[in-house]
């Protein structure tokens, strides 16, 4: 059985456009919201944290009507395309409304697009294994991690190209316009190539012999974790929302902190933040395979280190150099390094039956993080005399807890199996 990567990567352009809008929405929502509306810290955090608030209710929701729909288009189709419509047309009125200097028609925008983007998100996500056999998603993932980090790339390198000034203002039409763009192309891409029922339909068998098979190795009730496990499960849990904590407060922020601590306006933040997401990128494969090597934990806990060190780093550089440039590129080694292991551990004490289950628990954790933490920082930035300075020693402190309690975890730790390509070293595992 062979991946058709063809079909994964025109799979992917979903995950692509989502992507894209994400960067987009975190580097310049901000901007817009402390510069242009005057917004203090703390609550330009809590907007920033809508999406996942909206997130923790909206994407079970969305996700469990796709699977209940049948559309002679699909069950996730009609979903990705109203979503991506609805998200394309309400974010053009935010650069104007920025322009306008109008918040009401910016909040009322804010809150359409936020909305829209919950509806199609867990249905886009689900598109992949929908039309992919259980052994291949691996290699598949990799493709969608990679579709993923080029709509990223994207909207970072337009962020730095298009983004000038006018009289003293930022100019945000022209980014919004090309990612509105990338968006539109993609999800046409989508709906052009792929078939969802013809393929859902030729992988029915496979997935309802999967569903048999695990039925057979796990029938019946929810079985309860030995006291040993639970523990473990509870210490990766809360290590999972402490390094959220840390790393959200600065990919958050990281926008308004160059700009007021360094002076660098319009899109000149999205440079630096390129190159680290390149490091990300360029790290997958390395760790992949020395995760196989030496264990999900050890990898996690060299990540957590180098994530420390970096933000310790970060606190004490005063101008923007080369020395910012390389704090970041070991950001994204420690993220990646992070990212490529943690999901698989918590699923590792599950049951077969319970993924599900422990995959809830695991972004439960994450988004609820995600919800706090911009909040938490923005409040210091705003009553602390050293203002945003306070950042980067935040984000050290929560990722230094993370490596506490990382070190009292004692399973889900099994090595991963040898990968059969490097390819499958970038999705990290299922």
């Amino acid at each position: 059985m062979k991946l058709n990567y063809k079909r994964t990567f025109l799979i992917g352009f979903a995950f692509l456009s989502i992507s894209a809008f994400w960067q987009l929405y975190d580097g310049i929502v901000s901007l817009m919201l402390k510069n242009t509306f005057s917004f203090g810290d703390a609550l330009t955090g809590f907007i920033l944290a809508l999406d996942n608030i909206l997130a923790i209710f909206l994407l079970p929701l969305f996700g469990t009507l796709s699977d209940r729909t049948k559309t002679r288009f699909g069950k996730r189709m009609p979903y990705i395309v109203i979503g991506t419509a609805a998200a394309v047309v309400s974010m053009m009125f935010l650069p104007y409304a920025d322009k306008t200097q109008n918040l009401t028609l910016f909040l009322v925008s804010l809150g359409v697009v936020l909305f829209a983007m919950s509806t199609y998100r867990s249905p886009a996500v689900a598109l992949m294994p929908d039309l992919t056999p259980k052994p291949l998603r691996s290699k598949a993932n990799a493709v969608i991690n990679l579709m993923g980090a080029a709509g990223v790339g994207f909207a970072l390198a337009m962020t730095a190209l298009l983004v000038k000034s006018e009289n003293g203002k930022a100019d945000y039409t022209y980014v919004f316009a090309s990612v509105a763009a990338v968006m539109v192309i993609s999800i046409v891409v989508l709906v052009l190539t792929i078939n969802e029922n013809r393929l859902a339909a030729e992988m029915a068998d496979e997935l309802k012999d999967d569903a048999v098979d695990e039925e057979k190795a796990d029938p019946g009730k929810k079985q309860k974790l030995p006291r040993d496990v639970f523990k473990s499960l509870v210490f990766l849990l809360s290590s999972v929302f402490l390094w959220f904590f840390a790393y959200n407060a600065v990919s958050s922020t990281y926008s308004r902190y160059i700009s007021s601590v360094f002076g660098i306006t319009d899109g000149g933040f999205a440079k630096s933040l390129l190159i680290g997401t390149v490091a990300a990128v360029v790290s997958y494969i390395p760790i992949g395979i020395f995760s196989s090597r030496l264990g999900r934990k050890k990898i996690i806990l060299i990540g957590l280190i180098t994530m420390t060190a970096a933000f310790t780093v970060a606190s004490f550089i005063n101008s923007y150099n080369a020395a910012m440039y390389l704090a970041l590129v070991a950001v994204g080694f420690g993220w990646a390094a992070i990212n490529v292991n943690s999901y698989p551990m918590v699923v590792e004490m599950s049951k077969g039956s319970d993924i599900g289950r422990y995959t809830g628990l695991y972004y439960t954790f994450s988004m609820s993080a995600q919800v706090a933490t911009p909040v938490l920082s923005g409040l210091l930035i705003d009553y602390l005399p050293i203002g945003y300075k306070v950042l980067f020693p935040y984000a050290a402190v929560f990722s230094a807890l993370a490596i506490v309690t990382m070190c009292f975890v004692r399973h889900g730790d099994a090595k991963p199996e040898q990968k059969s390509s490097l390819l499958e070293h970038i999705g990290g595992d299922d």
